[in-house]
């Protein structure tokens, strides 16, 4: 396969925005190094950094050697943002987040054998970088006026901008000349707002070392409601499950607009282009069964979150919005709908009263009824169920094997509300 099928493919995806002239001819040249820098001033990645890992997964599969630059230095700082100046991160957090972004980083890139990726972290060489030196051999190669005319910092000259993320751009800039010294690495890619930076860091190196760099950008999603990518009402979707749980991460593109769907299957996983195709049509002809987005779920769950714990989320969207039967749902789903409903514990030994399960979530801020005169009028109504079976006013007491799991009890109030209850042997 020619080195260059790698703006092929980018570009039916829709992941190719802007390109140096002679990068084509430097991937046919032999395997490159290629980098993206990841901001750790947050403990985890979101969603919208996916899209520049799948640029490093797409040059690992062209058979190019993927450079994930974790900013341990450059996080210190913070670029340049449009709606103003970042809150200083420290030392202490800037280095945990950095420790949390390599590990899921490494979810997605192979770094085993000698062209495997590698995790780099720029504060090996900005930490103790001098200043005198630094605006010697790095500042002296930038006017202001060139500065100025990066999009980065026009967009924030009305309501201004410190000294400190002027200075990014040299800094980011720096990191290319070093990745390009220490490791060889000819390319760095982005997203298209950091094209201004890309380039500075093309001259840096050009008039340093004589050598011929290049860039790649990707274009800013936008989705087609208008909305930005990644946001919902309950805040960024997290690629740390502590932070967003891989139900709600499998949930998030489950239900992505139609009009997306076919975008971030190009985008978000590996499928062929027949395959992605045939999901188009599919898409087309039924969209009610929202093909496309289980298909993104499935692949963008199961890589950052692992086989398990799609299988859990999937079991538990079946119960929840595909009417599955509670007596199928494995330990791992039960232990993650525990943390997606409301969740009880009843301390009680064998048998269970199905009374005593009834009052349990008939008290607190997440009952299920309004009160214990509530939940009688629904029972004869035949609007409650136990794991699945109807309760009749009979009210059966619940034996061990009638446990989910032996422990769990989910009860069930008309068509979707639901809580769960642990039973915990006295």
């Amino acid at each position: 396969m020619r080195s260059h099928a790698l703006l092929d493919e980018l570009q039916w995806r829709g992941l190719l925005y802007q390109a140096t002239d002679n990068v084509a001819l430097a991937l046919d040249a032999g395997p490159v190094s290629g980098y993206i820098g990841f901001d750790p001033t947050a403990p985890s990645l979101h969603v919208g950094s996916l899209l520049q890992i799948m640029l490093l997964v797409h040059l690992q599969q062209h058979g190019h050697r993927p450079v994930a630059l974790v900013g341990g230095g450059t996080g210190l700082i913070g670029d340049p943002k449009a709606a103003g100046e970042r809150p200083l991160a420290s030392i202490d957090m800037v280095r945990e987040n950095a420790a949390a972004l390599e590990r899921q980083l490494s979810r997605f890139l192979d770094f085993d054998g000698p062209a495997g990726a590698r995790m780099i972290n720029n504060a090996d060489w900005l930490v103790d970088l001098r200043a005198v030196e630094f605006m010697r051999d790095v500042g002296k190669h930038f006017t202001v006026n060139y500065m100025l005319q990066k999009e980065s910092v026009k967009s924030r000259m009305d309501a201004g901008i410190s000294y400190t993320e002027f200075s990014y751009m040299l800094l980011q800039a720096y990191d290319f000349l070093e990745l390009s010294r220490r490791h060889d690495v000819k390319l760095q890619m982005g997203g298209s707002d950091q094209w201004g930076n890309i380039t500075a860091g093309m001259e840096l190196v050009r008039r340093i070392t004589g050598a011929e760099v290049h860039g790649i950008t990707s274009p800013l999603i936008t989705t087609a409601a208008g909305t930005k990518f990644g946001k919902t009402e309950a805040g960024a979707v997290w690629l740390d499950a502590s932070l967003t749980s891989p139900y709600k991460f499998y949930q998030f593109w489950v239900n992505v607009d139609d009009r997306d769907a076919g975008l971030y299957l190009r985008y978000f996983t590996l499928r062929t282009r027949e395959a992605i195709e045939t999901l188009d049509a599919a898409m087309a002809s039924r969209p009610e069964r929202r093909e496309a987005q289980y298909a993104v779920a499935r692949d963008v769950t199961g890589r950052v979150h692992g086989a398990a714990a799609l299988a859990a989320a999937e079991e538990v969207s079946q119960l929840l919005f595909g009417g599955g039967d509670p007596k199928a749902l494995s330990a791992a789903a039960l232990t993650a709908l525990s943390q997606e409903i409301p969740f009880f514990r009843l301390v009680k030994g064998d048998p269970v009263d199905t009374q005593d399960i009834i009052d349990t979530v008939s008290i607190g801020d997440d009952a299920l009824f309004k009160s214990k005169g509530d939940a009688r009028r629904m029972i004869q109504q035949g609007g409650v169920y136990l794991n699945g079976r109807r309760l009749g006013p009979e009210r059966e007491p619940l034996a061990a094997d009638d446990l989910l799991a032996g422990r769990y009890v989910l009860v069930r109030k008309g068509a979707r509300a639901n809580v769960l209850v642990e039973v915990v042997a006295t």
